[in-house]
């Protein structure tokens, strides 16, 4: 199974690319953030055109959103609130695998961009994302034991190694690499046994990823990326990958998000 997270920053502005995306990779399963519409207004017509029949999605105007579009059947469906608000923020589904005995689960997660001052103090949106992954590292444990088959995905906005950014050192007061953030996420990780699936296949001391500022205007030359966007395993799953795929040139594409699409390959 061929697992694909992507922040597309609109999916109705962009069904060209996921459609050429789709096409050309022929992913199983698309896990996409921002998708930025409302249910009645997400291009199912399109999804379905490319071979995706089975859509699970969340979505509000112009803000948030998040969907799971697949080519496999969905044994369940489910959308999650968080930190008491409907933001359209978390979903998830199970897919039937001859290779374990229970469906996996495959989460779909848009952790809030928290803001631009890191300090709960003076900035609402910081409080919200250290909340939000407080809630659904404690959430995800009480939920399942380390047995389980899980898979977390999606747009966590949070870099947490030395080498997922361009500069550790600069990065250290920018949200998204702040020592606060980093320590909450790997507390969130150690809790159910999660494991990088990324970083199981590029080493730590490489640098790796997977957004670009749009405020750079030579985003390649300038190379200021930071990796945001991450797939999660728990230990059964381990055994199961097989390979991943970051498409770096995916930011070249015509209007571009700034997010790329990342990529898995499971035996199931």
């Amino acid at each position: 199974m061929k697992l694909a997270t992507w922040n597309i920053n609109s999916v109705r502005l962009r069904m060209p690319l996921l459609r050429e995306f789709m096409d050309e990779h022929q992913p199983d399963i698309v896990c996409l953030q921002e998708t930025k519409t409302l249910d009645e207004s997400f291009p199912m017509k399109h999804v379905r055109a490319a071979g995706y029949e089975h859509i699970h999605i969340q979505g509000m105007k112009s803000y948030n959103g998040v969907a799971i579009l697949s080519r496999l059947p969905f044994v369940k469906t489910q959308r999650h609130d968080r930190v008491g608000r409907s933001d359209c923020r978390h979903i998830s589904v199970s897919v039937e695998s001859s290779k374990y005995k229970k469906p996996v689960d495959i989460h779909c997660l848009y952790v809030p961009a928290g803001g631009d001052e890191p300090d709960v103090a003076v900035n609402d949106k910081f409080a919200h994302k250290l909340d939000f992954v407080d809630e659904v590292g404690a959430w995800f444990e009480s939920e399942y034991d380390q047995d389980h088959p899980v898979v977390a995905v999606g747009d966590f906005n949070i870099a947490p190694r030395e080498h997922d950014v361009w500069s550790h050192k600069q990065l250290l007061k920018v949200i998204s690499h702040t020592p606060i953030e980093v320590e909450k996420l790997g507390r969130m990780q150690e809790r159910l046994g999660w494991q990088d699936a990324i970083r199981h296949f590029v080493p730590d001391e490489e640098k790796c990823y997977t957004w670009w500022s749009y405020r750079n205007r030579d985003w390649k030359k300038s190379n200021r990326g930071r990796r945001l966007d991450h797939i999660w395993v728990t230990k059964p799953l381990m055994p199961a990958l097989q390979s991943h795929e970051i498409l770096t040139h995916g930011r070249d594409w015509v209007k571009p998000s700034d997010h790329v699409p990342v990529m898995i390959d499971l035996d199931l």
